[in-house]
């Protein structure tokens, strides 16, 4: 809870390391409030009114009876989570994992024409090339010379 401060454009959340920032520099990441019931400050608001957290670990596992516990929840948990809605959604789980919800906004991202400098400012990757390496699929489709005669 004391990494993510309110603002007027949404919050930021302030990432004391990471896998690129192993000397522990920190960096800040923006997230803006959306413009549909999506809105991702909304939905945190939302979860930290409905699970009474007001410190340490945000993401918490919930027991059965929907009681919040006091660890933090888990990277194996998170893509449990994720495979469960793709497979809600009525997609094959199988490669899915926490890790493709960033692979996700790169993609839609760079698809939704935002410059490759800015998307790797938001996702931290260390290089264009491993950022590439995420949006080239989705890219395919980017300006298709087949699809503009369909």
């Amino acid at each position: 809870m004391a990494d993510v401060e309110h603002v007027r454009r949404g919050i930021v959340l302030h990432l004391r390391r990471s896998k690129t920032d192993q000397d522990g520099q920190g960096h800040n990441i923006a997230i803006p409030y959306g413009r549909s019931r999506w809105c991702p400050v909304a939905c945190l608001d939302t979860w930290l009114s409905t699970s009474g957290i007001t410190e340490n670990a945000i993401f918490r596992p919930t027991d059965r009876h929907g009681r919040v516990r006091a660890t933090r929840l888990s990277g194996e948990a998170v893509s449990i989570l994720v495979r469960g809605r793709i497979a809600a959604a009525g997609l094959d789980p199988v490669g899915y994992s926490g890790h493709s919800l960033r692979a996700g906004l790169a993609t839609s991202a760079a698809q939704a024409g935002v410059p490759a400098w800015r998307i790797k400012a938001q996702t931290r990757h260390a290089s264009e090339a491993m950022l590439a390496h995420y949006i080239r699929q989705g890219e395919l489709f980017t300006d298709n010379a087949a699809g503009s005669l369909l």
